[in-house]
């Protein structure tokens, strides 16, 4: 759907909106995750009977895995990922065609005055 040139302004800062709301919960759902891996950490940390890193290491991953947050948490991750690429590419497609269009009118102006300006000097 191709806009009118002044509408692309408002539609441009709507698309841009969007990623802002996006890239936002991208970062709560991020924050959420940390906070899960942050208990996980410190739940293994303290485990007196896991002897180096390794173990600590597949301590906490086992502590993830049996967290019912961690996968969903892991999947809006994702799936807010691929959100904000779509919402990003939305933006850039406004604006590239904004540009087009301004393009264009001025095209359509040059066009008029040469226009004008070839029957002056054919003297019509």
């Amino acid at each position: 759907m191709k806009l009118n040139l002044s509408q692309y302004p408002s539609a441009i800062a709507q698309a841009s909106q969007a990623v802002n709301e996006v890239e936002h919960q991208l970062a709560e759902m991020r924050l959420h995750l940390t906070r899960l891996e942050g208990n996980a950490d410190k739940i293994s940390a303290f485990e007196a009977n896991l002897k180096n890193d390794n173990q600590r290491r597949a301590r906490r991953f086992e502590i993830l895995q049996a967290n019912h947050e961690y996968r969903p948490a892991c999947d809006a991750i994702n799936r807010l990922n691929t959100e904000k690429s779509h919402a990003v590419a939305r933006l850039e497609h406004l604006r590239n065609e904004f540009s087009v269009a301004k393009l264009e009118t001025r095209l359509a102006i040059a066009q008029k005055l040469i226009g004008l300006e070839t029957r002056e000097l054919v003297g019509l």
